[in-house]
């Protein structure tokens, strides 16, 4: 037996489930018994047929109004936890989901366990696992006895599998009461430019450190590699902190969680920021010329060498090939 009742708070991106919300609907559906899902947004109908496919049986689905996602999904679950008693409410350590978790904890006056990393039950014990101090601790924290659990999950922290299951129903929810939130109004929407595959979705990424030495190198050493590799393009924190990149680019604790299938670390020494990051991934490759750096300790394949003649000639036998 699971929990009887586990909510997941769906969050889509251009008209799909984001990966992060599929992720946490496959996991709500190993420990749930029941599995039903909450989103906001005025394309219900077109994210039916994947939430129901991961697991959720029904949709809960509050239009925007052009309000703050955040502020309509706390209101609307705050409705629907007082109607239909969840025992756990998932979300995503996204924006908007960080955002609804810390509204509804005050609506309902509930704790929250947040950058979950994990989740267990043991009968009536559900506890979150969370990496801190960098990742070098691990902490297991439980659920007291007042229901529903509020908890967030990094990205990529279980696996997203569809089941098969047929669209989920949709239920509207009606009669939403935001108080002094509702007056807060989304004028504008900018979406960042993008070449390539999302970072937090890309089946390859080449990030890179210190080691490329400067600004102007990122894009003829990282940026080539991965466009070479149809990937994408991350970075650590220490170039991203001295602005060399953008912080849409930084991978690590602070960052996006990656978990592609080749991730290939170029100059980038191993700082236990950065491998929280991306030391799930299926295969690692790092280039950096100090033999002793930490990135060999999780490297799956490592070179010693200068990332200036080593990244050229990669990229040159790349395209040689193709």
């Amino acid at each position: 037996m699971g929990i009887p009742k586990v909510w997941v708070f769906a969050e889509a991106a251009d008209g799909e489930l984001t990966s992060a919300t599929l992720e946490l609907l496959t996991k709500a559906r190993e420990i749930g018994d029941s599995v039903e899902a909450v989103y906001v947004g005025d394309d219900a109908a077109a994210v039916a047929g994947p939430a129901g496919e991961h697991g959720a049986t029904t949709l809960y689905a509050a239009p925007t109004d052009g309000m703050l996602i955040g502020a309509v999904g706390a209101a609307a679950l705050a409705k629907l936890v007082a109607e239909h008693s969840p025992d756990l409410v998932l979300f995503a350590q996204s924006y908007d989901g960080r955002d609804a978790i810390a509204r509804l904890s005050a609506k309902l006056d509930r704790t929250v366990l947040t950058n979950g990393a994990s989740i267990a039950v043991d009968g009536d014990t559900v506890t979150v696992g969370t990496a801190i101090f960098g990742g070098n601790t691990l902490v297991d924290t439980a659920f007291g006895a007042d229901k529903p659990g509020l908890a967030a999950f990094r990205p990529k922290s279980f696996a997203a599998e569809p089941s098969g299951g047929a669209a989920a129903q949709v239920v509207a929810v009606e009669g939403i009461d935001l108080g002094r939130a509702g007056e807060a109004k989304v004028l504008e929407h900018h979406v960042e430019e993008l070449e390539g595959p999302k970072l937090e979705d890309a089946t390859v990424v080449v990030s890179g450190g210190r080691g490329i030495g400067a600004a102007e190198n990122y894009e003829p050493l990282v940026e080539e590699l991965a466009k070479a590799l149809k990937g994408a393009s991350g970075a650590s924190r220490a170039i991203v902190d001295a602005g060399w990149v953008p912080y849409s680019k930084q991978v690590g604790q602070t960052g996006k969680i990656v978990k592609p299938k080749v991730y290939i670390a170029l100059g980038i020494s191993g700082a236990t920021q950065h491998m929280v990051g991306m030391k799930s991934s299926d295969n690692i490759i790092a280039v950096n010329k100090d033999p002793e750096a930490p990135i060999f300790s999780v490297a799956d394949l490592g070179v010693v060498g200068d990332v200036h003649k080593v990244v050229p000639k990669i990229i040159e036998a790349i395209k040689s090939r193709s």
